[in-house]
């Protein structure tokens, strides 16, 4: 059975659209391979799918060389907002950028809600 990627597509359009302070998302696969994107306009999503899977690698290295235990998310903050990640499935890891205005909590139940929708996808 393959993923269906339009669904997916869908789901995070959706997400993007109606979601207060959120600027795109994006699940990629462990080998940094673009699933579903909606990313802002001068985003390359190969780039950001490759770097995304990148960052979850070099911070499970060092969350097991720290002694943390299994890495939950990685968060990222700059001057211009929020990059978040973290694993939706073992095939795939969720990115959120998100203002610089979005309240973290909210944020973080946002995640956690549409995680479990796209998980839903891949059963």
């Amino acid at each position: 059975m393959g993923i269906n990627v339009e669904k997916l597509n869908q789901i995070l359009q959706e997400f993007v659209s109606t979601t207060s302070d959120i600027q795109g998302a994006a699940l990629v696969t462990p080998d940094g391979l673009p699933l579903a994107t909606t990313l802002p306009g001068q985003m390359d999503e190969d780039r950001v799918s490759a770097m995304s899977a990148s960052m979850l690698s070099l911070g499970e290295r060092i969350g097991k060389e720290l002694s943390r235990g299994n890495v939950e998310r990685i968060f990222v903050e700059g001057g211009d907002g929020y990059g978040i990640l973290t694993s939706c499935t073992e095939e795939s890891l969720f990115l959120v950028l998100a203002s610089h205005e979005a309240k973290q909590g909210v944020l973080m139940l946002e995640i956690k809600r549409i995680l479990q929708e796209l998980r839903s996808v891949f059963s």
